[in-house]
């Protein structure tokens, strides 16, 4: 059986094609569209991210110039203060050397001021014990008879203060060296209190406390 296509069926069909075909081109049109903003986005995106990681970079490369400069100025500083070291380390030797040799110095001139000073305080509390005990005095005498027994004759000068006050104690001590040679007692006001000398024919021994300190000064100085 033969179909029979109206026209007004063919009008109907090729109305409803050409809708369907401007229906998928509004809708290519909106695709496109879509396709195209979300590129651009991508784009957006994209250059974003590449700007940020060009400044993180940019940074990164000024800190590590920063960090190289400063390591470089470090380095510089280094070597110069090597080379100044270079030059001056023989002037501080030197200058140690000096300060050694100074402070030596110093140490020695001051133990000498300070064995002098002893002996000037020595002196003063000496005759100042002589001056309230002036047998005190009478060890030295007997250690300078001692010295010179034997020698013969002798003679014991005193200061005329000791000669009237110490003089039970030296004829005691003359009676006790009296077996070893004859000795004679002669005032002599050039003597200093508390001390004495004894002349003998083979020379003099001076036990005056000046000269006993004297001698004191001499060896520790």
């Amino acid at each position: 059986m033969s179909t029979i296509i109206k026209a007004t069926d063919r009008n109907s069909a090729i109305q409803h094609v050409a809708f369907n075909f401007d229906d998928m081109a509004q809708k290519a049109r909106q695709y496109l569209q879509q396709v195209r903003t979300e590129a651009g986005q991508m784009l957006a995106a994209a250059r974003l991210k590449a700007l940020e990681e060009a400044i993180e970079v940019k940074c990164r490369a000024e800190q590590e110039g920063r960090r190289a400069g400063q390591a470089a100025v470090e380095q510089m500083v280094q070597e110069q203060l090597g080379r100044q070291l270079a030059t001056l380390m023989p002037a501080l030797k030197q200058a140690m050397a000096d300060l050694q040799h100074a402070k030596q110095a110093w140490l020695i001139h001051w133990e000498k001021i300070a064995v002098h000073v002893a002996a000037a305080i020595a002196r003063r509390i000496l005759r100042r014990e002589l001056a309230a005990q002036p047998e005190i005095a009478v060890p030295l005498i007997r250690e300078a008879l001692q010295l010179a027994a034997g020698s013969g004759q002798v003679r014991l000068y005193l200061h005329p203060a000791d000669c009237q006050t110490l003089r039970p104690q030296i004829d005691m001590l003359l009676k006790e060296f009296a077996s070893l040679g004859s000795a004679e007692v002669v005032p002599d006001a050039g003597l200093s209190p508390g001390g004495c000398r004894v002349e003998t024919r083979f020379g003099v021994i001076d036990q005056q406390i000046e000269a006993q300190l004297a001698r004191i000064e001499e060896e520790l100085t």
